[in-house]
């Protein structure tokens, strides 16, 4: 055998095809849940009896069991997946929530409730087969050389279809092929509910213009300024650019502005905010803080943050404008990210649990105008979020209005079941021509599969990982920071 072959043959001994998508699975489950959770913080219904002056809804831990199946006598045992396929029922795992009611401040009561039952990955974590050896495998009827990474609904075997996706959160400059203005800054900013975009444009005038959300365009140095860069010097330093004539026009136009409360107040005015002054003024810091830059935070004392980081979008537009850097290519792969199967429900769950704290306000504020007060048990329909998640795996229709993202999964032969599993599918239209989209770009090599494509309208849409590619989890924000710090980087300050 050769050295070749021997690499490879340790490589699979160690690591699955679908290990990637366990991960993700995993990462779902054990990190995921919880943090859409705690996006939700405390919820406060509208209507609440009136001898009270607060109520607040508070949802804590939530932990996942593993797969289990509640008989037509009450009694709940263990369930394995072959069980699932042959009862044609779900291979799912009860989720559970700690939930409190807090009343004027004080703790009145606190439950462990079922909020859901979450469909389990195969061979992940949360799944009885994870970890059992070949014998065992048999023993509860599952084929040992069957990878897993799929998900057992109804007893249908469904896989979810990896999404790739442009890069969130990170700016790309290119040439306009419509419009005033010659190149555009493009960002996505996402955080938790929040997906957002930005634009950045030069128009005919000289001045750059920034638009984001019902903000259309607004001058940068205007929205510099309300964001706490009142000093043009400060401005000129963030942006740091060696040549900055193209700067001179923005600066001079608002020289006027000195203070943060002038610049909130035009921007106002720009986007047709015509109440009185302080609600004027409150109403633009709202908007700046939600929806500039979610992903930068979403407090006041983060808006210095956005600032410096409008201030980088200028300078490299600046610079790819001039020449000096190259333009951003939409098809180069370190421009794009895979959605697996744990940011996919992670998307479901994060919607679907908003519907869950609309209904259980609904069923509260129904029953407090009856004069009752009810209990948090009573509220919560457990049945709502587990219908909702099982609907979407069953049909494929996933929240965004996107469609055949859980697919049954094909059973012709073990390599038409390996490559269903490694599927990876741009959202983009297959009846639009896109022809850089579809074209092999030199950045696949090695991450997706060269040959298997198919013929027709999907060609070059509808791809499939690479067969050594490994695909790397999301890497926690704060591990950067302090990666950055050990080595001297200091966080950006601005003297007031």
């Amino acid at each position: 055998m050769s050295k070749g072959n021997i690499i490879i043959k340790k490589y699979f001994e160690e690591n699955m095809l679908v290990h990637s998508d366990i991960e993700s699975f995993n990462n779902f489950i054990e990190n995921e849940l919880q943090a859409i959770i705690e996006e939700n913080g405390d919820i406060e219904p509208t209507i609440i009896p009136h001898n009270i002056d607060e109520y607040k809804i508070r949802f804590d831990k939530i932990t996942v069991k593993k797969p289990e199946i509640t008989e037509a006598d009450g009694s709940t045992r263990v369930l394995y997946p072959n069980e699932a396929r042959l009862r044609k029922i779900s291979y799912s795992a009860p989720v559970f929530m700690e939930v409190s009611a807090h009343i004027d401040g004080i703790q009145r009561e606190s439950h462990k409730i079922q909020i859901a039952n979450m469909p389990i990955m195969l061979k992940s974590k949360f799944c009885h087969l994870h970890g059992l050896n070949n014998e065992d495998l048999i023993k509860h009827g599952e084929d040992p050389s069957d990878p897993g990474g799929y998900f057992i609904i109804n007893g249908t075997e469904k896989v979810l279809i990896n999404i790739e996706d442009l890069a969130s959160n990170q700016v790309l400059v290119e040439k306009a092929s419509t419009g005033t203005s010659e190149y555009t800054g493009k960002l996505f900013s996402e955080a938790g509910s929040y997906k957002i975009p930005h634009l950045l444009e030069k128009l005919k005038d000289g001045i750059f213009y920034f638009t984001f959300t019902r903000v259309k365009r607004i001058p940068v140095v205007l929205l510099l300024k309300a964001l706490g860069l009142t000093k043009d010097e400060d401005i000129m330093k963030a942006i740091a650019l060696e040549d900055p004539t193209d700067l001179y026009v923005n600066i001079y136009e608002f020289t006027s502005i000195k203070t943060e409360e002038d610049a909130l107040d035009l921007i106002a005015k720009k986007i047709g905010i015509n109440q009185p002054k302080e609600i004027r003024l409150e109403r633009v810091e709202e908007i700046l803080n939600k929806y500039l830059m979610p992903h930068v935070g979403l407090e006041k004392e983060d808006q210095i943050s956005k600032a410096f980081n409008i201030s980088k979008m200028i300078k490299k537009f600046v610079m790819v404008e001039k020449g000096i850097l190259p333009e951003d290519d939409k098809d180069h792969f370190q421009n794009k990210r895979l959605k697996m199967s744990g940011d996919l429900l992670g998307d479901l769950f994060r919607v679907n649990l908003k519907v869950l704290i609309g209904d259980m306000l609904y069923n509260f504020q129904r029953i407090v105008k009856r004069g009752k007060f009810p209990s948090i048990k009573v509220i919560i329909r457990d049945k709502l979020l587990t219908s909702r998640i099982y609907s979407s795996l069953a049909t494929g229709n996933w929240v965004g209005g996107r469609k055949g993202i859980s697919q049954r999964i094909q059973r012709l032969n073990f390599l038409d079941t390996m490559s269903h599993l490694q599927r990876v599918v741009s959202p983009l239209s297959s009846s639009q021509e896109n022809f850089d989209a579809r074209a092999l770009h030199p950045t696949h090599l090695g991450r997706l599969c060269a040959v298997e494509t198919p013929e027709g309208t999907n060609i070059g849409l509808r791809k499939n990982l690479a067969l050594l590619s490994k695909i790397s989890q999301e890497v926690a924000e704060e591990g950067i920071f302090e990666m950055s710090r050990s080595y001297g980087l200091k966080p950006l300050q601005v003297k007031k």
